[in-house]
C-alpha cells in the first residue's frame, strides 16, 4: 500500500484574499524561568498574515518555538529570538510576531517589625511586538497595598475631639485620666475606613535591556505607595502597619501621583499608563484615577 502524503489544508490558497493583522494561540500552558524561579504561565502566540492569499498560519510552529522559553531566564534577548523565530518560521507570509506571557510572580516578604517573612503573588504579563524589525517589550504589573481615606480620618479625629469635650469638660485633666481615655474605646469612639488597593502598571521598556525589570519596578511601586499589603505577621507587624496607615492617608489621585513620580525615576522605563482602584468600604463602588507618561510619543 503506498504511503499518502497528508493533506497541508493551510497552504491552500484562500477564497477571500485578505491579510490579517493577528492570527495565532491564547492560553497555550507552558513553564518560564524568570530570576532563577519557575512560573506556571499562560502564553499568547501569533503573527500577522500580510499574504492575503494563503489560507492560514502554521500554528505548530509558533507552538514548538515556544519550547525555547522552558529551560534560559526570561530576558529582553531570549523574547526577540522567540519572536524572530515565529518570523522565520512564517516567511513570506507574516512581517510581525506577537508574544504575551502571562504568570504569578511570587516574591518572598518581610514583615514589618519581627523576623517573619511569607510569599507574595503579583499578576504580571510580559508582552513582546517584532514588527518590521522593530521590536517593543511592555510589563503589565499588579500591585496590592492598602489606603486610608484622608476625609474620613480628619471625621474620625473630629468625633474623637467631640468625645474629649463630653467627657472631661469642666473635669480638672489628669495625665491617668487621659492616658486610660485614650487606650479605652470610650475614648476612641470612630476609626476612619481603610480598603484594600491595587496598582495596574502597563510600563514600555527601554530598547536594548538585558534584563526585565519586573522585581525593580515593585519594588519601586510599593515603596512610593508606603503600605503594601503584608503577609506573615505578629501583632507587632499589625501594629506597625496601623501606623504606616495612619501617617500615609492617600486618595486614589494621590497614589496615582505617587506612582508617576516614582516611575519616571525608574530606570529602564520609556513609558508608561497606570490605574489605582481603591476598593471602596465606605461604597458600594470603586473609587480610581489614571495617570500615563510619555505613551504617545514612545
Amino acid at each position: 500500500m503506498n504511503a499518502l502524503t497528508l493533506p497541508d489544508i493551510a497552504a491552500q490558497a484562500s477564497r477571500q484574499a485578505l491579510p490579517l493583522e493577528w492570527v495565532g494561540m491564547c492560553g497555550i500552558a507552558l513553564p518560564v524561568v524568570f530570576d532563577g524561579q519557575r512560573l506556571s504561565a499562560r502564553a499568547d502566540a501569533g503573527v500577522s498574515l500580510n499574504d492575503g492569499e494563503a489560507r492560514g498560519i502554521h500554528m505548530s510552529r509558533l507552538y514548538l518555538a515556544l519550547e525555547m522559553l522552558e529551560q534560559e531566564n526570561l530576558t529582553p534577548a531570549l523574547l526577540r529570538h522567540v519572536l524572530q523565530r515565529f518570523l522565520d518560521s512564517h516567511k513570506g507570509l507574516s512581517n510581525a510576531a506577537y508574544l504575551r506571557i502571562h504568570a504569578d510572580l511570587l516574591l518572598k516578604r518581610p514583615a514589618l517589625i519581627s523576623p517573619l517573612a511569607g510569599w507574595k503573588s503579583y499578576p504580571i504579563t510580559v508582552e513582546a511586538r517584532f514588527e518590521n524589525a522593530v521590536f517593543h517589550v511592555e510589563l503589565k504589573i499588579e500591585v496590592s497595598y492598602s489606603s486610608t481615606c484622608p476625609c474620613s480620618a480628619a471625621l474620625s479625629r473630629q468625633l474623637i475631639q467631640q468625645q474629649f469635650i463630653d467627657d472631661f469638660a469642666n473635669k480638672p485633666l489628669q495625665h491617668a485620666d487621659i492616658l486610660a481615655w485614650l487606650g479605652s474605646s470610650k475614648g476612641i469612639v470612630a476609626t476612619p475606613h481603610s480598603q484594600r488597593s491595587s496598582a495596574q502598571l502597563r510600563l514600555r521598556l527601554d530598547d536594548y535591556l538585558d534584563d526585565l525589570p519586573l522585581i525593580a519596578a515593585i519594588n519601586d511601586a510599593e515603596a512610593a505607595l508606603g503600605t503594601a499589603v503584608q503577609t506573615a505577621v505578629k501583632r507587632a507587624d499589625e501594629q506597625a502597619f496601623a501606623l504606616a496607615n495612619g501617617q500615609n492617608l492617600m486618595f486614589c489621585e494621590d497614589a496615582a501621583r505617587r506612582l508617576n513620580l516614582a516611575l519616571k525615576r525608574s530606570s529602564g522605563i520609556k513609558a508608561f499608563q497606570l490605574r489605582v482602584v481603591h476598593a471602596e468600604s465606605l461604597h458600594a463602588h470603586d473609587a480610581v484615577a489614571e495617570s500615563r507618561w510619555n505613551w504617545e510619543a514612545a
